[in-house]
């Protein structure tokens, strides 16, 4: 099985896709790190915490072959669901889980992390953020998305605002969810090592920096924060944010 970790850009979807992981591996399964070096997938999947880009057909099903040859793995994405991901999810050869948080943090967040990669002469996926209205744009575009995945019940939907609040909670769901057993000292192990004030210690591609929910207060001016609302408001409310 291709288990995918998905979410929203600067949601924590590094830090999560880590766990889910070593949780993984701890269980047995295959590491997707080995998994892209031994199927020669490394067109397909990035170097980091094995991203596959687009959900299409012709980047799955070469990821598809060592999970039908018996590999379970993880792979990460912050696409949307394609109808041939669906496919996959409807047969049980792909599982996914989605983390998410509020896009007005996650929008700043992309912001800033793209204009300091630029300060520092090494421009990332992020640095084409150059003011409000283009980093609303490109936001905008991954709230479509988590519509898309929220629309998919046997997807693990998770706020990374509560990961973080309630972490043990959360990180158990997601046990639960892969199938494994909760009570597992070793997996519990995993759990520890990936807590908040940690994420990030020696784990490559978690990105993690800030992340401190309702920022964006402090820094999006009175006017930029009603446009926000504007144009955010109906998906803030079902996502459970002010």
């Amino acid at each position: 099985m291709i288990i995918l970790s998905a979410g929203m850009p600067r949601a924590g979807s590094g830090w999560y896709y880590n766990l889910t992981n070593d949780l993984i591996v701890t269980a047995g399964y295959q590491d997707g790190r080995q998994v892209r070096k031994r199927y020669h997938l490394e067109r397909i999947l990035t170097e980091v915490n094995c991203n596959i880009g687009a959900l299409t057909a012709k980047r799955l099903i070469p990821v598809l072959i060592p999970s039908l040859l018996g590999n379970t793995f993880v792979i990460k994405a912050h696409a949307g669901p394609t109808p041939f991901a669906q496919h996959l999810i409807r047969s049980r050869r792909l599982l996914p889980s989605y983390i998410y948080r509020d896009p007005r943090d996650a929008m700043l967040s992309a912001y800033e992390y793209g204009q300091r990669a630029l300060e520092k002469g090494r421009p990332n996926a992020f640095s084409h953020l150059t003011d409000f209205k283009v980093s609303l744009d490109f936001i905008m575009e991954y709230v479509h998305i988590w519509d898309m995945w929220m629309a998919d019940e046997s997807t693990l939907h998770t706020r990374y605002e509560d990961l973080k609040l309630d972490y043990q909670r959360e990180s158990n769901r997601l046990v639960a969810f892969l199938g494994l057993n909760v009570n597992n000292p070793a997996l519990q192990e995993v759990i520890e090592k990936h807590r908040p004030d940690r994420a990030g210690e020696g784990q490559m591609g978690t990105h993690f920096s800030k992340g401190v929910s309702g920022r964006f207060r402090e820094v999006y001016t009175a006017e930029e924060q009603e446009i926000l609302l504007e144009k955010l408001g109906p998906y803030l409310e079902r996502m459970g944010y002010e």
